[in-house]
């Protein structure tokens, strides 16, 4: 017995790794990420707005689960607080006709475990957004900018700054180095102006942050156990707890937000 139940687990995870090199490998992120080129680019800042409200439900879940509310722990873990993305559409559906494929599953129930999936996946997508600006940030600044709060307050003194040693009275490279001393007076709305500008650049590459991220999971193992993860639930009929890449995502926003706070009190 237990050996047939080793050479189904066996079957399963050839399938599922054929599925998700077939989808999320290079070519078959690329052929997804086709349907991101429209609206998504408008629905892309709203979800990253969004994602703190998404994880303040998934606690909320948790904790009226914990004290023994059922009915609004479930009303609470139905909730979709994200937009629908062109691209989160196909996902959902090719990963729900696999798992309805190799299981015997109720729809209803491999449909919400399926929608958890896909929200994760746009976590990871935020997650790359993180390593982005905190890549520029170093390489540009030398400064750690976890977000695009701590990046735009650098950004906008070094565009103030170049503006201003352009038009200084004894030329471009006399101002580099005067401007270098005498730092740029910035006003705040130039920084959040920045800030805005940076938040857009940032939705565009959450957008496409899968063409990335995709074929990487598909390398380590990762999209091939998270599914293996979510077949096993929906075969046991269990709930869906809190990925940790909602939890990684949230502590760099709130760590970006931290780190600005704090320069902006040391001045």
């Amino acid at each position: 017995m237990a050996d047939l139940r080793a050479e189904i687990t066996s079957g399963m995870e050839r399938q599922v790794r054929a599925f998700v090199r077939r989808r999320f490998g290079l070519r078959g992120t690329l052929r997804l990420h086709r349907a991101a080129i429209g609206a998504d680019l408008l629905r892309a800042p709203v979800n990253v707005v969004l994602a703190p409200v998404f994880l303040l439900v998934k606690v909320l879940a948790r904790v009226a689960r914990l004290v023994q509310l059922p009915r609004m722990a479930g009303w609470l873990a139905r909730r979709e607080v994200f937009l629908t993305t062109a691209v989160s559409r196909a996902v959902r559906a090719e990963v729900t006709a696999f798992v309805l494929g190799v299981t015997d599953a109720p729809e209803d129930r491999v449909a919400r475990a399926v929608g958890e999936y896909a929200a994760t996946r746009n976590a990871v997508a935020e997650i790359v957004t993180t390593l982005v600006v905190l890549l520029a940030g170093v390489v540009l600044f030398h400064a750690v900018t976890p977000g695009v709060i701590s990046l735009a307050g650098p950004l906008a003194e070094a565009q103030a700054a170049r503006r201003a040693a352009e038009g200084f009275w004894l030329g471009q490279g006399a101002g580099r180095l005067y401007y270098g001393v005498f730092p740029v007076h910035l006003p705040v709305w130039q920084v959040a102006l920045t800030g805005v500008g940076l938040a857009m650049a940032g939705s565009v590459v959450t957008t496409f942050a899968g063409v990335i991220a995709d074929p990487v999971q598909v390398a380590t193992g990762v999209h091939r156990r998270r599914l293996m993860r979510l077949i096993a639930r929906v075969q046991a009929g269990a709930g869906e707890g809190l990925a940790r890449e909602h939890v990684i995502a949230r502590a760099g926003d709130l760590s970006d937000m931290a780190l600005s706070l704090w320069r902006m009190l040391r001045g």
